[in-house]
């Protein structure tokens, strides 16, 4: 097995990790969502279900930018895949900051105000 092989493994690897984490996220949230049904009102359980799924959307999401950036510059050396490349990333990325405001209510480079928790 060459190198590229061994590497190209690995990003796949990594993204299967981040589709996990998706699908493990969202399971563990929703019955997080369920149990709280029970104990609080609907409101403050749906905040808590979309916050904990979010989260584990952007974690997903970064393994799989990590998967994908590891396979296209260390396997593929061209300049179409570089391009597919940094418009995934770019799309992701736009998903991880959107995901962000909307589960914390401001944007990542903004301080936390301790005052709202």
């Amino acid at each position: 097995m060459q190198f590229t092989d061994m590497i190209s493994i690995s990003g796949y690897v990594i993204e299967a990790a981040g589709v996990l984490v998706i699908i493990i996220g969202s399971l563990i949230s929703t019955i997080k969502f369920v149990l709280n049904l029970k104990k609080t009102d609907s409101g403050g359980a749906y905040i808590l279900f979309r916050r904990q799924l979010g989260r584990s959307i952007i974690l997903g999401l970064e393994f799989l930018i990590a998967g994908d950036i590891i396979r296209t510059v260390i396997v593929k050396h061209t300049i179409e895949s570089l391009a597919a490349l940094g418009m995934v990333i770019l799309i992701r990325t736009f998903l991880s900051i959107t995901l962000h405001l909307e589960i914390e209510g401001r944007w990542p480079w903004q301080k936390e105000n301790k005052d709202t928790w």
